[in-house]
């Protein structure tokens, strides 16, 4: 059987694995976006209805898998498991959803790289026969977030120059196996990457070295160049992040600003919308995915993507401890054909 392992960080799936479905759920300032039109389902309130903002990411992921479900002709039943994790504590914007679903529940926390470790660690289940479809779904609220991480939005904290606005909205994936594509073709796993920033408001800053790191490695474990791909997808680095990133790569002479797109800097519009240095938040790079650039692949925009959600490793404790901010990133590849 030929070996699945490339390199020491990196996986080459056997059969790859195939995204049946993706849905996209967006709040109201990401309906007000460039990105608009991509969403599967839009809040003019950000509530979504429900009492509180934890309550609204619960409705969120709900909108997001039934999205996904409705796309792909199933039922909960016929999902082996859901892998799925938000910003909150204890990842209650994944849990409480599931409840009287019946559903089978691998909870993540990865900051704000969770739905590319979702959509890994879900390809792997499928992979190796563990599960025959797999769901992996991520969100995050702004004042869900606010509220945890920074203060509460009636205190009226003033953001500096480098911070980010936090996404609300969830996105899901399905894989399965079908002769079509898009396909997860290989992943990297990421490794915590900590260069001292200590800034809570820079998350670009603090995340940019683990996507080096782990771009790097995955180009070098399975002998690949960004010319390989059609795009290479960060997921939240944001204005500064994405600067820093390439770089990073400049240092080693080699050139990814062309390939390069950030999910943080795609949702927002910065003449119109006031995010600062871009989006960052699981509700980022899930939205963006499953919207904008799966639309991509599926029109033919794109044949090879390499998606690297990145997140920031803290808590409101760490932070307040004077500790610096941890890194990660992790990455998957997506082909609309199997490669030879």
């Amino acid at each position: 059987m030929e070996p699945c392992r490339a390199g020491k960080r990196s996986i080459r799936f056997r059969d790859p694995p195939s995204i049946l479905a993706a849905a996209a759920i967006g709040g109201k300032k990401e309906s007000e976006g460039p990105l608009a039109g991509y969403f599967d389902y839009c809040s003019t309130e950000t509530k979504f209805g429900q009492e509180t903002w934890e309550k609204a990411e619960n409705k969120m992921q709900e909108l997001a898998l039934d999205a996904a479900r409705y796309k792909a002709n199933l039922r909960n039943e016929n999902i082996d498991v859901l892998l799925a994790g938000d910003l909150l504590d204890q990842c209650i914007g994944s849990s409480f959803p599931l409840r009287g679903t019946g559903l089978s529940f691998l909870g993540l926390y990865g900051a704000c790289s969770t739905m590319a470790e979702a959509l890994l660690l879900a390809a792997v289940l499928v992979d190796g026969g563990y599960a025959r479809i797999a769901a992996a779904v991520t969100s995050s609220h702004f004042a869900g977030a606010e509220r945890q991480y920074r203060f509460p939005l009636v205190y009226g904290g003033q953001r500096t120059p480098t911070a980010q606005w936090t996404v609300t909205g969830a996105g899901c994936m399905l894989l399965g196996r079908q002769e079509q594509g898009p396909f997860i073709e290989t992943a990297t796993i990421g490794q915590v990457v900590d260069l001292g920033i200590k800034d809570a408001a820079n998350m670009g800053a603090a995340m940019a070295p683990a996507a080096y790191a782990t771009i790097r490695a995955h180009l070098d474990d399975l002998q690949r160049t960004p010319d390989d791909y059609d795009v290479i997808v960060t997921g939240d680095l944001g204005k500064l992040g994405s600067e820093l990133l390439c770089e990073l790569f400049r240092r080693d002479g080699v050139e990814i600003a062309e390939k390069h797109k950030d999910c943080g800097c795609l949702i927002y519009d910065a003449e119109r919308q006031d995010a600062h240095m871009g989006g960052s938040g699981c509700g980022c790079s899930a939205t963006t995915l499953c919207g904008y650039f799966m639309k991509k692949l599926q029109a033919g925009k794109y044949r090879n993507l390499l998606f690297c959600a990145t997140g920031a490793l803290l808590s409101p404790l760490s932070t307040q401890q004077g500790e610096s901010i941890p890194g990660i990133c992790h990455a998957v590849s997506i082909t609309s054909e199997r490669r030879q």
